[in-house]
């Protein structure tokens, strides 16, 4: 039995989709009955908080391999450390922790708090896989393509820096892969298959959406400056800023075939998935 946690977000809703795909047995855990009430069919839904170490119990029983993931919020270590404790409790043989790049060697911002969950999942006397993903393709369709369709531009302070986006789909393959056990003891970092700056994304974006598409670089402290205007908290801004340093330092820019490898196939590249999703882009 495998249990998907984060079953509404987008990392955890593609590796519930992989999973009901293949077939296993699985069940998933949703914040509410309102959101189980929308479990995929063939999906055994429960109900539990991270916070909530009873519900956790409850959700655990029988449970084999669990896919962890938690949203970025400030208690991630907290609640994630929750699972792995209550994990443990429940006789689980393995959790596959949604880490990120960054985890092994930057001690600030997301990957800073990925790294102090790893270290406990290690420590741990449960099997593990820790996946560290790159950005994923589909951020830029939440953060860039809205810019896109109403101004013909995106923004943010990324300078020429290189980024191997990776589609969260190929990466919930690997997932279920480490849930079956095939990549115990196993840390990956996991990068697209192509380097990209912000400005040659833009011209892919404006070539194969057939729409006007360009990068803007701005100050990080303007950027930072707009996020706060669209309310959101400092500690978010704060985070974001620092993660958007550890690529412009030069980190996440070069491809290394793990995914490829892993997959048995070619990674979805970034010409694929902008076809796949031009009306995105279209206002």
């Amino acid at each position: 039995m495998l249990l998907i946690t984060g079953a509404t977000g987008t990392v955890g809703g593609a590796v519930l989709a992989e999973v009901v795909r293949s077939g296993d047995l699985h069940r998933a855990l949703y914040r509410s009955p309102t959101e189980a009430a929308k479990a995929p069919a063939g999906t055994a839904a429960v109900t539990g908080d991270f916070a909530d170490k009873s519900g956790l119990a409850r959700a655990l029983d029988g449970v084999d391999s669990v896919f962890l993931v938690c949203g970025p919020v400030p208690q991630l270590v907290e609640l994630e450390s929750n699972v792995i404790e209550a994990s443990e409790a429940a006789g689980v043989r393995r959790v596959v922790l949604a880490s990120a790049l960054g985890a092994g060697d930057y001690p600030k911002s997301f990957p800073g708090w990925h790294r102090k969950v790893e270290d406990r999942l290690r420590a741990s006397r449960l099997a593990w896989c820790i996946l560290r993903p790159n950005s994923f393709m589909q951020n830029v369709l939440a953060f860039y393509a809205p810019g896109i369709r109403a101004q013909g531009a995106f923004y943010a302070a990324m300078g020429t820096a290189r980024n191997c986006f990776v589609d969260i789909r190929d990466v919930a393959v690997v997932a279920v892969q480490a849930l079956r056990g095939q990549h115990d003891g196993k840390i990956y970092e996991l990068h697209g298959s192509e380097g990209l700056t912000y400005t040659a994304l833009a011209e892919k974006i404006a070539r194969i959406a057939g729409v006007p598409a360009r990068y803007v670089d701005i100050p990080a402290q303007a950027q930072g400056q707009a996020m706060l205007d669209q309310g959101m908290p400092q500690w978010q801004v704060t985070a974001l800023l620092e993660l958007q340093e550890y690529y412009t330092s030069g980190h996440g820019g070069e491809p290394d075939g793990t995914l490829e490898r892993l997959l048995g196939r070619q990674s979805c590249g970034m010409d694929q998935f902008i076809a796949e999703h031009a009306g995105a882009f279209r206002a």
